[in-house]
């Protein structure tokens, strides 16, 4: 009766109404891969500095990132702009669609908001 109980307890904490878990937020929080948010940081110093101070800043930065946008979100907006600095005819498409400009609007939007909060 005891393993019932803590069984539908646990099950009752995770689920919250309309189906929504209750880690959602936490899940997405951390879907960011570790290389990910290091690429991040170490390209964040590089522009920033070399120090322990602008570490923890852009460790901040990509924290709040991943708190608004989604890793797939991210990735995908990386993507488009890595796109658009190889040139060329094949890239224009990610120079002028729609979907990949809102990407981008999205991550710039994000990145905005990191450096309000973090630097």
């Amino acid at each position: 009766m005891v393993r019932v109980s803590a069984t539908l307890c646990a099950v009752a904490l995770t689920v919250m109404p309309g189906g929504v878990q209750a880690q959602d937020m936490a899940q997405r929080y951390n879907d960011y891969p570790t290389a990910a948010r290091a690429d991040y940081v170490f390209a964040c110093m590089a522009t920033n500095g070399r120090s322990r101070l602008t570490l923890e800043k852009c460790s901040c930065s990509i924290d709040e990132i991943a708190s608004i946008l989604p890793y797939e979100k991210y990735l995908q907006a990386e993507t488009v702009l890595s796109m658009r600095r190889t040139g060329g005819e094949r890239m224009a498409v990610f120079n002028s669609a729609v979907a990949a400009q809102n990407l981008v609007t999205d991550l710039r939007r994000a990145q905005a908001e990191a450096e309000v909060v973090c630097f």
